[in-house]
This record gives structure tokens, C-alpha cells and sequence, in this order.
């Protein structure tokens, strides 16, 4: 029986993406899906537009801006699809995109489903944000297959095969909606950054599966929220990756978030010595906002062990650090590094 899509696309003083965008998602050729814009008070005639050009789109907008997980979240109660696809409004899809995820969730152990993530900038190289689905080594420091640290891989078919992976890009996250409102939705604290992660950790701890979709095919430009290495995008990352341990981790708590500290302050100092004092502040802000949300994050663990029914997959996890696996041993593309047994 073929599923029926929400594509929800959240926004901000983003038109001139919508303009280019939009209209290639618009003309996704499926029989069952719907768009749903969710405006997050924008000011740049963005909700006019759309009313003029797509009127077959929903438009959501909302009293200010609530940011990527907040605003996704609102939106998911206007939808009326059986699967939610959070798209980033700057993705831009192939005509048949949604086939792919129609047949991938026919399998009801399949929770989550992510694309193939190209660039739209050079579409015969990975996207950096997803490529071919993302995997965490033993210190939660996320990559992907077709992207490690910042090598992005020219798509080769190399990653051509349905995949188990541990995390689906939130440019392009298609999720059944019956779990996202069970597990909760997006974790609002993190405002923008991981949230998917989170999120994807969340539901493989209650035992479902997420999947790399290669037959499903979208362009990424990236950047379209905040900017590649922007202060603000810096802190997020750097506090969201600690909360996300905080949450999520089976065991070494303390150690593992101890030493990701240090390895925080390392790289702060690496960042001043380079002449970037902004983002080494931006990691220092990043820890203080984390130690004043230890207590409600704690809180939330809690919660969560109640409902987990198992453990985290250990093959889909790397068991080394990748970044002596990446700067010290020379892997440079996924297919280098070296796995356990039971890894993928």
C-alpha cells in the first residue's frame, strides 16, 4: 500500500532559496503528498509569495521565529501524512524522490529514512551535511559515508546499496509520523544542529531501524540556516554534541564527556592560534550553556531510559576516534576505515 508524504519546509527570511527551490519540490511526481511551509516569521514577503505561485502548498507561519527543531515540531499537527519528510529550504528533489521512501517504509521495522545527499553547487560530489547516511565514532563525533571531517567524496556509486545507518540528515529526514509524536519530536533545547541525531539515537534505543534510501536522490546547497563555520553555528555544535552524549550514552559517562572537554578546549585553542578568537569564544559559551543545562538534560535521561528497549547498536557505531583515524592513520573516505566484524 503506497504512504501518503508531508513535506514540511521551515523557514526564515529565506525567499530567495524558496524561489529556487521550492519549485522542484513542488513538482515531485507522487501521487500522495503534501507541501506545508513553515514560516517562521519571516519579512520578506515569503508567505505572499508562495500564496501567489503555490497555492497548493499550506503555509504556516508562525509569531516568530522558533528555530529548526521548534519550528518543525509546530508544524508536524497541520500534517496529514502517514510520513513526515523535514526538508531543508534549500534542498532541491529529483521528480521521483519520494519512491524510493515509499518502498524503504513498507518495512514496519523502518523508523527513519534519509536520501542520497548531493551538492547543488558540484551535484557529482556528496553533500557535506548527509552524503550517504551518518555513523558516530566512540566519542559521538558524527561523519558520514562520503564525507569524513571535511573531505567530501565524489558520488562513484560507491555507496549505491540500501544501508542501516546511525543518523538521517535533517536536510532531508523522512520519519513515520505515528513515532515522531511517540518519541517526543525534535529535542527544542537544541534549537538548531544535532537535534536529528538526538532525535535518530532516541529510536534506535526502542529498537527501530534507519535507512540510506541510494534510489532517492536530492541537492543540498547548505549553509541556508547559518553559515559554515559562523560563531553561532560553532556554538551550537560544540554544546549540542555534549547534551546529545549526556542524553543518549549507555555507559562512561563521565569519562567520555570529561575528555571531549579537553578535546573542546584543544581545539578552542587550535581555533585563537589561527587568528579565529570569535569561534573560540563560541566554544566557551558553547560549555557554560551546557553546565547550566546539565540538570534539566539529566532530568531527560531519565525519562528516556524508561522507554528505551534496548541499547546502542554497536554496528553502527566506529569504535576508534576519528579524528586520529582521519589526521594520524590517513583515512580520508569511509570505506578506509576499518571496522569491527560486526560492523557495516
Amino acid at each position: 500500500m503506497q504512504h501518503s508524504f508531508s513535506i514540511i519546509i521551515v523557514t526564515w527570511n529565506a525567499l530567495e532559496h524558496l524561489q529556487r527551490f521550492l519549485p522542484s519540490v513542488a513538482a515531485t511526481d507522487y501521487s500522495d503528498f503534501e507541501v506545508i511551509i513553515a514560516n517562521n516569521a519571516s519579512e520578506d514577503s515569503t508567505a505572499e509569495w508562495i500564496k501567489t505561485n503555490y497555492p497548493e502548498c499550506k503555509v504556516i507561519t508562525y509569531d516568530r521565529n522558533y528555530g529548526y527543531a521548534a519550528g518543525n515540531n509546530r508544524a508536524v499537527k497541520y500534517a496529514s501524512g502517514e510520513i513526515l519528510v523535514f526538508l531543508n529550504n534549500d534542498v532541491k528533489t529529483e521528480p521521483h524522490w519520494l519512491d524510493g521512501f515509499d518502498n524503504v517504509f513498507q518495512d514496519r521495522s523502518v523508523g527513519i529514512a534519509q536520501p542520497k545527499l548531493r551538492s547543488v553547487e558540484d551535484p557529482e560530489y556528496f553533500e557535506y551535511a548527509g552524503a550517504a547516511g551518518g555513523y558516530i565514532d566512540w566519542m559521538g563525533y558524527p561523519f558520514c559515508r562520503g564525507r569524513l571531517i571535511d573531505k567530501v567524496e565524489k558520488d562513484e556509486g560507491q555507496y549505491d546499496e540500501r544501508s542501516e545507518i546511525f543518523w538521517a540528515t535533517g536536510a532531508a529526514f523522512a520519519i513515520r509520523k505515528e513515532l515522531f509524536i511517540k518519541a517526543g519530536g525534535f529535542d527544542e533545547d537544541f534549537e538548531f544542529h544535532m537535534e536529528e541525531i538526538d532525535l535518530c539515537w532516541r529510536c534506535l534505543k526502542i529498537g527501530l531501524k534507519i535507512q540510506y534510501v541510494p534510489n532517492s536522490t536530492v541537492y543540498h546547497l547548505g549553509g541556508g540556516s547559518l553559515p559554515h563555520g559562523s560563531p553561532r553555528k560553532v556554538f551550537f555544535n560544540y554544546r549540542n554534541s555534549l547534551l546529545m552524549l549526556l542524553k543518549n550514552l549507555d555507559r562512561f559517562i563521565i569519562p567520555k564527556i570529561f575528555f571531549r572537554l579537553i578535546l573542546d578546549g584543544i581545539s578552542g585553542v587550535r581555533s585563537l592560534l589561527k587568528g579565529k578568537p570569535a569561534e573560540t569564544w563560541a566554544i566557551i559559551r558553547a560549555h557554560f550553556s551546557f553546565y547550566g543545562m546539565i540538570p534539566t538534560t539529566l532530568s531527560k535521561r531519565t525519562e528516556l531510559k524508561k522507554k528505551s528497549t534496548t541499547q546502542t547498536p554497536k554496528n553502527l557505531v566506529l569504535m576508534r576516534l576519528l579524528i586520529m583515524e582521519y589526521f594520524f592513520r590517513g583515512k580520508k573516505t569511509f570505506n578506509e576505515l576499518e571496522f569491527s566484524p560486526n560492523n557495516n
